[in-house]
């Protein structure tokens, strides 16, 4: 799997504090020993979401649906909002991964255990909201496409179905991507361990010793996934559109959803990977892993994803006007100065607006910027999935028939707390395994460094 670079990419991606394999050793394997006060502190409020989406889930389980803010016409809230949020969350990881092992991107190898590990714990978020969203959660099974005793043969022509089928691939590929990525760095971490985490390490590295052979049967096996889930990740999130796309709900029906919510994924995983990123180079002292020229990259993906996703806001907007239907015309209207038109405003600012400062130079090359930038994107894409769904079922085709949609603070209190979860399993992630790949890590370093003496126990 080693990545050929020429001399001036490995300049461009220089880490002068590194002097050897055996400092890359001890600098990522140090954080699975020592988290320090940064990590509790996060790891405290972590908790607390947690704590608060399962208070606010048990209370509605006990209380019923009822507690939540929907209503008919609007029947989807802000628990399909959130789902779809997390599943583009989820949708990106994987994909920058693997479309920057496929490109051989040289700025990849610090940031893509982050993304992948992000993948698997997004997946595992939004999975929970079609079960809150049931209410009734005893009878979840229902939603399992399978022939059963009553003969409730599934639908095989609903995108919710397709839905089902296209998330629980995703989820098994991404995990045995994730999974296969880490074996070399487990079996690094097993050699140092002691106790039971040296027992965990030896049963999840599988006898790793690092020979030619077990490289070359590694590296043929992480192209072919890399290449296999590429695709599927542009396919899966194209059905997550296809939910909307399929309907003939005013807002809704339109081709461009498909490369639309594919951008969009992109733009909001990556921001999810700064936000993750900056928190975790600071806590742990990696600033000579994950450099300012990293996050130049990723500022410079952002900013062209986000012109792709602002270029769909205005042909929306245009397709509606032009088309002449008025029901449409009248939807977009709604959306932009009706009564939802500070969720508009807020997606367009976010989206569109603030990602233009990653123009200047001295704006991508300041970190703190960058994460503020990447949090509202993160808000900005939110809204976008809030004003996609709740606009739309609010003001449909009748007048007499639309409604106004106000969600409860159960559903905002299981939003928030959704947040918690997520980062719960991503600090435990970075307890447990490496959060930054050693071994191909090692790769892009200068050569004078490849053939140090200094290599140690590397």
């Amino acid at each position: 799997m080693a990545t050929v670079l020429n001399e001036k990419e490995r300049g461009a991606l220089a880490h002068p504090d590194v002097e050897s394999f055996g400092q890359v050793n001890r600098d990522i394997l140090k954080i699975l020993s020592r988290p320090g006060k940064g990590w509790w502190a996060l790891f405290s409020v972590a908790v607390l979401g947690v704590g608060l989406f399962f208070t606010c889930w048990i209370y509605q389980i006990i209380t019923g649906i009822g507690v939540s803010g929907l209503m008919s016409p609007v029947g989807w809230g802000v628990y399909i909002t959130t789902f779809v949020f997390w599943v583009g969350i989820a949708h990106s990881g994987t994909l920058i991964s693997a479309i920057l092992f496929l490109f051989r991107a040289p700025w990849r190898q610090s940031i893509y255990r982050a993304a992948e590990a992000m993948t698997v714990f997004a997946v595992m978020t939004a999975g929970l909201f079609p079960l809150i969203h049931l209410g009734r959660v005893w009878h979840g099974y229902w939603l399992i496409p399978y022939p059963n005793s009553r003969f409730l043969w599934p639908n095989f022509r609903s995108p919710l179905l397709w839905d089902v089928f296209a998330v629980t691939t995703y989820f098994t590929v991404s995990a045995v991507f994730f999974y296969l990525g880490t074996i070399p760095d487990v079996a690094a971490a097993r050699d140092q361990a002691k106790g039971l985490r040296k027992k965990l390490y030896q049963v999840v590295a599988m006898g790793w010793r690092g020979t030619d052979r077990e490289w070359h049967h590694f590296g043929k096996a992480y192209i072919f996934l890399a290449a296999f889930a590429t695709p599927l990740v542009l396919s899966v999130h194209s059905v997550v559109s296809w939910d909307f796309a399929m309907s003939i709900v005013p807002g809704w029906h339109a081709t461009i959803f498909a490369p639309y919510f594919v951008a969009g994924a992109i733009f909001s995983g990556v921001a999810m990977v700064i936000t993750l990123t900056v928190p975790l180079r600071k806590i742990f002292g990696l600033e000579a892993y994950l450099t300012v020229k990293h996050f130049d990259a990723m500022a410079k993906l952002i900013l062209l994803t986000s012109l792709i996703v602002l270029y769909a806001y205005m042909s929306e907007f245009f397709m509606a006007w032009y088309s002449g239907e008025e029901i449409e015309r009248a939807m977009f209207w709604n959306r932009l100065f009706g009564d939802y038109w500070w969720a508009t405003w807020i997606m367009l600012v976010c989206n569109g607006l603030i990602p233009i400062m990653l123009w200047f130079k001295r704006v991508r090359h300041s970190i703190p910027a960058l994460f503020v930038i990447s949090l509202f994107i993160n808000i900005g894409m939110w809204f976008e999935r809030y004003v996609i769904i709740v606009t739309s079922l609010s003001h449909e085709y009748e007048p007499f028939a639309w409604g106004m949609y106000r969600p409860s603070m159960v559903e905002m209190g299981i939003m928030v707390g959704s947040f918690g979860w997520f980062f719960f399993w991503f600090l435990i992630f970075t307890r447990i395994l490496p959060p930054v790949a050693i071994a191909e890590l090692k790769e892009v370093l200068p050569p004078p460094l490849r053939g140090s003496r200094k290599e140690g126990a590397a």
